[in-house]
């Protein structure tokens, strides 16, 4: 019995070593400084800036768009594009450029 209670204090030391370094560690981490102001001209165009396509849901591809009611619609692929151009008012809801 005598060297189970060896083994068992060494385990509970251990533990108690591995806390505090956690606990050592994590104090340590550096607090991040308040965050600039936004200008409120940024925030607008990043609330509407679209980065998926409204036909397919993929990532779009800036290469590929159409211009509608004078913003521009990008698309995952040219296929996206004329399917859009066929009947825009069917996507419109899905763009982040026409939500006010």
């Amino acid at each position: 019995m005598n060297g189970q209670m060896k083994k068992l204090s060494t385990i509970i030391i251990l533990a108690g070593l591995l806390l505090v370094v956690m606990f050592v560690f994590n104090g340590c981490k550096k607090k991040s400084e308040p965050a600039a102001p936004v200008e409120s001209n940024e925030i607008t165009s990043a609330v509407f800036e679209q980065t998926i396509c409204p036909i397919m849901g993929e990532a779009i591809n800036k290469d590929i768009y159409t211009e509608y009611k004078g913003k521009k619609v990008y698309f995952c692929c040219s296929g996206c594009a004329e399917k859009f151009k066929a009947d825009p008012e069917k996507y419109i809801a899905k763009l982040p450029q026409f939500k006010d």
